[in-house]
């Protein structure tokens, strides 16, 4: 195995919420990059993994180098702030691979080639990872980029309530809360009635009679879980890879009519850079067996039980036989 060429983490000054939001600043942070050495055939070369400094993308991130290393790479990492920064680069070279959300990606493409309101007024993402997939493969094509296969794992907007709220109503899906027909006051973003997988979608899709305006406390925060665990809204917006609902009594309800797109994770490389055909088969061995319970499980780990990230992601993929 060779030996792990760390690049520094650069702090974090953007939130990050429902998607990956644009932040500011002139700096570049792979003006010294630009030399990955990859080549077809696998078996070596210097690669360096990318993309956002948060929790989830770290261990995604940690997965991906050592799947890279176990295969005769030799890698860096590079976390950064936002998407707005990491892509570029993932662009030009000077990042090789990225762990990506796969809707969200397909509409930052959308945007990028067919102009900023298509993901508003002509979306490609769906609520199936497939679909999504061959939509936004060409695009990324376009810009050099190749998608590689979609893990069955999806972190993506979801809703909960309390295991009590839960059990007394005998809610399992967004269509059963909607079956009771009572207003129903949301924990979430503050730009939740403006956002269309949010108070919108709640209400067009699912027919939720939303009291307006939804407690602003944030995305899966502490505020919105305990808002709910109160009794001060019956609902709150998490994510589906939330590892700490159950320290809340919190259960997630399904989203049973396909509201969310398929944010599933999926990795993203750099065509002529990390074309090698070793690359994607290794990157797609963690595809095949990654799920959304897993990446709660490993989100809690790092967030609940205070568990490093590089330790959580290298017994994880050593007890699923891929290292």
């Amino acid at each position: 195995m060779t030996m792990r060429r760390r690049a520094a983490v650069l702090a974090a000054t953007a939130g990050l919420a429902l998607t990956l939001t644009a932040c500011g600043g002139d700096d570049d942070p792979f003006e010294e990059g630009g030399d990955s050495t990859a080549t077809e055939g696998g078996g070596g070369g210097d690669l360096t993994v990318g993309g956002a400094n948060f929790t989830e993308m770290l261990i995604m991130q940690e997965m991906y180098a050592a799947l890279l290393e176990n295969a005769g790479y030799t890698v860096d990492i590079q976390s950064v702030d936002a998407r707005e920064i990491y892509e570029p680069a993932l662009e030009s070279g000077e990042i090789d691979v990225v762990p990506e959300y796969l809707a969200t990606f397909a509409e930052y493409l959308n945007g990028a080639i067919n102009g900023p309101d298509a993901p508003s007024n002509a979306p490609i993402a769906t609520s199936d990872a497939q679909e999504t997939v061959d939509a936004a493969r060409p695009l990324a094509e376009q810009r050099g980029l190749t998608i590689l296969d979609p893990a069955e794992a999806a972190s993506q907007n979801a809703f909960a309530v309390t295991n009590e709220f839960a059990e007394q109503n005998n809610l399992t899906t967004l269509s059963d809360l909607a079956a009771l027909g009572q207003p129903i006051t949301l924990a979430a973003v503050e730009e939740c009635p403006d956002r269309p997988f949010c108070e919108p979608g709640l209400e067009s899709v699912y027919g939720l009679d939303i009291v307006d305006p939804p407690l602003a406390t944030g995305f899966s925060t502490s505020e919105t879980k305990q808002a709910v665990q109160r009794g001060d809204a019956q609902l709150g917006l998490v994510g589906t890879t939330d590892g700490t609902l159950e320290q809340f009594d919190l259960v997630a309800l399904e989203d049973d009519q396909g509201l969310q797109a398929a944010d599933n994770l999926v990795p993203v490389v750099n065509t002529e850079s990390a074309g090698d055909p070793a690359i994607a088969e290794v990157l797609n061995e963690l595809a095949g067996v990654l799920t959304t319970d897993d990446l709660a499980m490993l989100n809690a780990q790092v967030d609940a039980e205070r568990q490093q990230a590089p330790d959580v992601a290298r017994a994880y993929l050593e007890d699923k036989g891929l290292l």
